[in-house]
């Protein structure tokens, strides 16, 4: 079996990571999923790199780009393992010679465009777009209308957890639809890949004593 299949969304590895991201009530959401419980332990860290690295050593790509800020975290191994270029997706007004993609809703309310570097992706080049967590989608569809401004194609997003509930939610939900606005972008042929969803995510992080949420938005 392939790299590009041998791991399912919610397969026997999910599982086992899903122990490891524990969720907290953060910025006022019941379950906020913290990256923070596998980064701590090498092993884990270390294999969802090789499930990325297997992944897309089979389906061939040039440039894996990270978002703003886990992705930093996430993406520089993954390309390391993969022997590809690493680029910054970052938030405007941090990085020269850059440009911006338009401003884009998430499920934290509306955010400013983000940038890459204008030399970073070249006419043709084969970009894999890397977060932690995907959502609404909305920082995902600004890194895709970047790599189509330069003139790559994005081959996918990986993320290690999709929220699933916002792919295609009812309108009497009041959830915002990825679906429809991907459509409406013009992104719907981009695939999103997302190792663990929260049908598996049970791990309630335990709370000490006076435990405040003092999250701010990012």
């Amino acid at each position: 079996m392939s790299g590009a299949t041998k791991y399912q969304q919610d397969g026997e590895e999910a599982r086992d990571i899903a122990k490891y991201l524990p969720y907290f009530p953060f910025k006022g959401i019941d379950r906020f999923y913290d990256i923070g419980g596998f980064l701590y332990n090498p092993e884990v860290f270390q294999r969802i790199v090789d499930i990325f690295a297997d992944r897309y050593k089979e389906i061939g790509i040039d440039v894996v780009a990270g978002l703003d800020a886990r992705g930093f975290i996430l993406g520089p191994p993954i390309a390391l393992a993969l022997k590809k270029p690493f680029i910054m997706m970052r938030k405007k007004g941090k990085m020269p010679n850059s440009i911006s993609s338009d401003d884009y809703k998430c499920e934290y309310g509306q955010r400013e465009g983000m940038t890459v570097q204008l030399d970073k992706i070249k006419k043709g080049d084969r970009v894999l777009v890397i977060d932690d967590l995907v959502a609404t989608g909305g920082t995902l569809s600004s890194a895709m209308s970047l790599v189509k401004m330069l003139g790559g194609e994005v081959v996918e997003c990986a993320c290690v957890v999709e929220l699933k509930l916002f792919i295609d939610p009812s309108e009497e939900s009041g959830l915002p639809s990825r679906t429809k606005m991907m459509k409406a972008l013009g992104h719907s042929d981009i695939p999103i890949w997302g190792l663990v969803s929260e049908d598996i995510l049970t791990e309630e992080a335990k709370l000490p004593e006076g435990y405040v949420d003092d999250g701010e938005e990012h």
